[in-house]
């Protein structure tokens, strides 16, 4: 005998693809992200990122021809946070002279909200 299996239905997943800093990520609401630095704002203040290039709410997925209109996507800031530093030689082989030369990227850690 066989039994009937039921075939459970994934629930649809909301998620969007924002743009910020030149860079595109790919954000569902609870997300923490790390974006390119943003103007300092005061720890737990909403941003709104209008730069939507594809949203999926319930099921629907809509895409932006370049941004989707009227949506967007609001974050609430949560820190600044510095990236492990880069190191750079330059040296110049005949006269045995070198520069030394380091960079920390600074970057801004965003909780993504509801859309």
């Amino acid at each position: 005998m066989v039994e009937d299996k039921k075939i459970k239905k994934e629930t649809p997943v909301n998620f969007a693809v924002i743009e910020t800093g030149g860079k595109q990520h790919l954000v569902q609401p609870g997300d923490k992200i790390r974006v390119e630095k943003l103007e300092k704002p005061q720890k737990g203040d909403v941003l709104v990122f209008e730069s939507v290039l594809l949203v999926s709410k319930k099921g629907k997925l809509e895409i932006g021809n370049p941004y989707v209109k009227g949506a967007k996507i609001k974050g609430k800031w949560l820190a600044e946070i510095r990236d492990k530093k880069i190191k750079n030689v330059r040296y110049k082989s005949k006269t045995r002279q070198y520069r030394r030369q380091g960079h920390r990227q600074i970057h801004t850690q965003v909780l993504i909200g509801d859309f």
